[in-house]
């Protein structure tokens, strides 16, 4: 990947640079996975690309290794974090794309939810 593009004025970013704390799960170069502030699930982290990406109305063809990674890490870290393996177990991936789809931070973000239900939300 080419120079990281944040955003000064982004949450998800600045928590990237660790401007602003968070419970950090997981970092490398281009992804940063940290828990999520009011969990809706007993595992609840939130995994990110740490490039300035809106939403997934801006992916193209030039993400798709950064998407496929992040992906690929998505089960190892919910594991990590202590989702039930599968079949009985597993987890839930969720990301919210634009107003109608009830994105609150313009950041590209993957909800990773799991452990035993009911959960509070989702």
């Amino acid at each position: 990947m080419s120079a990281l593009i944040q955003d000064p004025d982004c949450l998800f970013c600045k928590i990237a640079a660790k401007q602003i704390p968070s419970g950090i799960v997981y970092e490398d170069d281009e992804v940063f996975a940290f828990h999520d502030i009011h969990p809706w699930a007993p595992v609840h982290f939130l995994l990110i690309p740490k490039m300035h990406i809106p939403s997934m109305a801006q992916v193209g063809a030039e993400h798709a290794a950064l998407l496929g990674r992040m992906m690929a890490l998505v089960p190892k870290l919910a594991l990590e974090q202590g989702c039930n393996p599968y079949p009985q177990g597993g987890y839930r991936l969720l990301t919210n794309t634009g107003r109608e789809g009830g994105q609150e931070v313009q950041h590209l973000h993957f909800h990773v939810m799991g452990g035993p239900r009911p959960w509070l939300r989702g």
